[in-house]
């Protein structure tokens, strides 16, 4: 098993979230990846700090406009006049026909949501999430772990800020740069089939959106309903692909209540799935906020749940690509995160 991490991932640190009708403190802090960090060192593993491997990755899939925009928006809204707040935060929506030059209406047009602020830092720790995903991707590409056993099989990837709600030209949920697309496309140099799992609490309606028309990428998400959860306009059951890639959008919606048991029955769903398209390489999306105690959570998964979820993906005897990304209880992150690595290493 290789696990990842860069530390300029902790330099993006939000100030404000505005999510239902009010200001929130924000939840996606770089105190949640020096929680995650203590897993692999108590379970004696090496973490790896990835290379730089360049932006072309990241604009097979994002626009151009779009990634400019992330680099470059901080430094532009500072410029405007004393007026302007501490990160570029929008509360005007105008995705499209947006014939504004300035940088408010840059911000109308690539921040879908008021939960994907952008500070001094932002872009630097963005850049590096997606390169930390894209160093594991880049170990199967030259066979560094393809061809070994199955637990070195198993790439994991200690991401922030998260990347599953992020769409081809849009911030939002916390995501910036969608990195299991990223990693995803990339893969298909040397792959013919990727399957991406997700198991974070909320859908990932970036990947939806990216994937949708395609067969060479399977997406199955098991999340909360979207009924009022967030993202609200995606993650239903009909949403089943466009054109070829009909039939390989899979959506997976629990209701909210959801206890252990039943997560793992919607789970087992979303494993038969992958069963039958036969990936090359698994993409697993895993989120922590389908946890107990986690403010996001609408199920009720424990610890130790964890572990039978890494046990799960493992008997799929599959070469694994695991990015972390959400989940909010950080005083259970390491606990939690330590569960689901012991569930690659130990032997049933």
């Amino acid at each position: 098993m290789k696990v990842y991490s860069h530390e300029k991932q902790m330099l993006h640190h939000p100030q404000s979230y505005f999510s239902r009708g009010k200001m929130r403190q924000p939840q996606e802090k770089p105190e949640r990846l020096t929680e995650l960090l203590k897993a692999p060192q108590a379970l004696g593993l090496t973490v790896i700090t990835p290379k730089d491997i360049g932006i072309e990755p990241i604009l097979a899939v994002h626009d151009l406009g779009y990634v400019d925009f992330l680099k470059n928006a901080y430094s532009e809204w500072m410029a405007v006049d004393e007026e302007m707040g501490e990160e570029v935060q929008t509360t005007i929506y105008m995705p499209n026909n947006n014939a504004g030059i300035g940088i408010l209406a840059k911000a109308a047009k690539y921040q879908a949501d008021g939960s994907a602020p952008i500070g001094e830092h932002s872009w630097t720790s963005i850049y590096w999430s997606a390169q930390t995903a894209l160093n594991a991707a880049d170990a199967l590409l030259n066979d560094e772990a393809s061809q070994k056993s199955n637990q070195d099989n198993i790439q994991v990837c200690l991401t922030r800020p998260a990347g599953h709600h992020a769409r081809k030209n849009a911030a939002g949920g916390f995501c910036y740069l969608n990195n299991a697309a990223i990693i995803a496309e990339h893969l298909r140099q040397k792959f013919q089939k990727i399957a991406i799992i997700d198991t974070d609490m909320h859908h990932g309606q970036g990947i939806q959106e990216i994937f949708y028309d395609r067969k060479d990428v399977l997406y199955t998400s098991v999340h909360g309903s979207p009924i009022n959860f967030y993202p609200v306009v995606a993650g239903h059951e009909h949403e089943r692909g466009n054109g070829e890639g009909e039939g390989y959008n899979i959506n997976i919606p629990m209701p909210h209540g959801t206890d252990e048991a039943g997560f793992f029955y919607y789970v087992d769903q979303s494993i038969d799935t992958l069963k039958l398209f036969n990936p090359d390489v698994i993409v697993h999306v895993l989120g922590f906020d389908v946890y107990k105690d986690d403010p996001q959570a609408k199920c009720q998964v424990s610890t130790q749940g964890f572990k039978t979820l890494a046990q799960k993906i493992k008997a799929l005897n599959k070469p694994v690509i695991v990015l972390v990304e959400g989940g909010y209880c950080i005083e259970k992150l390491n606990e939690n995160l330590q569960a689901f690595l012991s569930g690659f290493i130990e032997e049933k």
